[in-house]
């Protein structure tokens, strides 16, 4: 039986030479690669700077560590997002609270978002930080965010794990015109891969200054830094709690041979994307809207089924895996997770949310899906619906 997955990588020979060429140099973990691909992701986006990480999670507690968030702190997110958005925030010692989701876009609503901040604001309950999640790759509304960040003065992260390679308002994602930092997440499902991999990026120098503190142990051996200027070349210094979340120099290798191709896979999704929305026109299904003003970077395509169609979502999920369609179901919503019941949430609190969680179904996506593998889910999705 043909199996066919909701996402996967794309390798080239390309790729295995770069990274190969690496385990041929000096430098497996801390060389060159690094810094080229950082450059290489200021490049595309426009980013002053870039720091590169072994996942997106440990790109969101750097950033959220840089923003100062502690404890005593909230942090609000979307809870139509993977738990390590959320967990970020806990990581350091703070609390979560959520904000409902729109209905159009599934990305944090900045109407309801600024209903919430101004019933905080008279509780004296402003988070310090809002994380708002380009979810599936469509940017978020964050013109509007970025004027309730300054009316409020809460710090603003992208989570753009989704979302390398799409853009809004004409700007790439990764830019930050509207946000303190944002995060790309390389693992093997998104638009590129460096294996796993993250990295944060932000116009501001302040802010990189510290989140490469914490990348690396809290450590530092830039002279100018150092406050003990006595001891030698060997000398380094200790300046905050850090931690080991370097990316090694070849994944970093793998990511600047990807990034030659980002905008050629972003063109195949959209094109993807488009066969689906023609294909599935008639189907008890609602495919999801790429909004003007933006342009998805597609990492996901989810469909919602019609509400009342039978048969019902677990239905149409077991049968598509076993015609060897591997879908999923993007998200499960944070705050109904029994880890997060300690914040005071749960079923009701967030209705939009947990309306569009009960019918959502991923279909495959990725930029290597051939028209005859799509049309072979087309042709599961209708089966399963009957």
């Amino acid at each position: 039986m043909k199996q066919i997955p909701y996402g996967r990588q794309s390798i080239s020979e390309e790729d295995i030479a770069a990274v190969v060429s690496v385990l041929k140099s000096d430098f497996l973990t801390q060389g060159p690669a690094v810094p080229a691909f950082e450059a290489a992701l200021c490049a595309y986006t426009g980013a002053a700077h870039a720091l590169a990480v072994n996942s997106a999670t440990s790109a969101l507690h750097i950033a959220c560590l840089a923003l100062g968030v502690g404890p005593g702190d909230t942090v609000w997110t979307t809870p139509n997002t993977f738990l390590a958005t959320a967990n970020s925030a806990r990581y350091c010692g703070a609390s979560v609270d959520f904000v409902d989701i729109d209905p159009v876009s599934h990305n944090l609503c900045a109407q309801a978002l600024a209903t919430r901040l101004a019933a905080a604001q008279r509780s004296n309950t402003l988070p310090k930080v809002v994380i708002p999640v380009h979810f599936a790759g469509q940017p978020a509304d964050m013109a509007a965010i970025h004027e309730l960040s300054k009316q409020y003065g809460f710090g603003v992260i992208e989570d753009a794990s989704h979302a390398i390679g799409g853009s809004y308002r004409g700007e790439p994602v990764g830019r930050g015109s509207y946000s303190d930092v944002t995060v790309f997440s390389f693992h093997p499902v998104k638009l590129i891969t460096t294996a796993e991999g993250g990295a944060a990026l932000t116009q501001n120098a302040d802010l990189a200054a510290k989140m490469a503190l914490f990348r690396s142990h809290g450590m530092t051996r830039d002279p100018a830094l150092l406050q003990d200027q006595s001891q030698g070349p060997w000398y380094y210094e200790q300046h905050a709690l850090g931690f080991n979340y370097r990316l090694t120099d070849m994944q970093a290798a793998l990511g600047v041979s990807q990034m030659r191709r980002l905008d050629e896979w972003v063109a195949r999704r959209h094109e993807i994307a488009d066969r689906y929305d023609a294909a599935l026109a008639n189907l008890p299904v609602i495919t999801p809207r790429r909004v003007p003003g933006s342009r998805s970077a597609l990492h996901l395509y989810v469909i919602n089924l019609v509400e009342g169609a039978t048969p019902g979502r677990r239905k149409v999920f077991e049968s598509m895996r076993a015609q060897g369609i591997g879908v999923n179901v993007h998200y499960i919503p944070v705050h109904l997770q029994p880890d997060f019941r300690q914040f005071g949430r749960g079923k009701g609190d967030y209705p939009v949310a947990e309306h569009y969680y009960e019918t959502a179904i991923s279909l495959p996506m990725y930029a290597s899906l051939g028209n005859d593998d799509q049309d072979h889910v087309i042709a599961c999705l209708r089966r399963a619906l009957t």
